[in-house]
């Protein structure tokens, strides 16, 4: 039974961090953007990557914090990300007020307000206008997407989720996330957006309260 709540507690922290990845992925879709193969697996990857980083600090630290400050910090990071997830509208209203860039820019990975433009508006990633999201561009947008993944991750080594459960999670629901988004976006005949950050919002607060159990 006990193994049954891990892969639970696992799969739902995959899918809080994935959601945004299926949102981004359909926009594409119904604005014809194709993300090839390779590109979808460097975005999967590196967001995985990155979840697996911030699990590696996040139970480093826990060697050196006491048991009530690690389930403390757990409990905060994930409530506030899952606050700002359901304010996410604003806080990209916000990002995009304040970056005044516009899609000509060029690509660097190492441009910071670039990268916030595109977790304000991910489509920004097609930075060529090519309708063709390349190997650069997509990895430009796998940080841009895992913004918020690194706090999620370091939250949910303090709460002692199984780490390599999540990221075995993370990968699958990854790939089902931008191949499913991409394929209901092209069978979309017209730009349906939406905001799915609330859904992560919901999924992250109660893995907040799960964490004090």
């Amino acid at each position: 039974m006990i193994w049954v709540i891990v892969m639970l507690e696992a799969a739902l922290f995959a899918i809080s961090v994935s959601i945004d990845a299926f949102a981004a992925a359909f926009a594409y879709g119904c604005k014809k953007i194709k993300i090839p193969l390779l590109s979808i697996h460097i975005i999967n990857l590196i967001c995985t990557s990155i979840i697996g980083l911030s699990f590696l600090f996040g139970n480093l630290l826990t060697q050196y914090i006491p048991a009530w400050l690690a389930a403390g910090l757990s409990f905060t990071i994930l409530f506030l990300i899952g606050i700002t997830k359901l304010l996410d509208s604003i806080t990209k209203a916000i990002i995009k007020k304040h970056t005044h860039l516009n899609k000509e820019i060029n690509l660097s990975l190492f441009n910071l307000k670039f990268i916030l433009h595109m977790y304000a508006d991910p489509e920004a990633a097609d930075a060529d206008v090519s309708k063709s999201i390349s190997p650069r561009e997509a990895a430009a947008l796998a940080i841009a997407l895992s913004l918020d993944g690194f706090a999620v991750g370091l939250g949910a080594a303090f709460a002692g989720v199984n780490g390599w459960a999540v990221i075995v999670f993370t990968l699958i629901t990854g790939m089902i996330m931008l191949l499913l988004g991409s394929w209901l976006g092209n069978k979309t005949a017209y730009a349906l957006r939406f905001n799915l950050s609330w859904l992560a919002g919901v999924f992250l607060i109660g893995l907040a309260f799960m964490s004090l159990l």
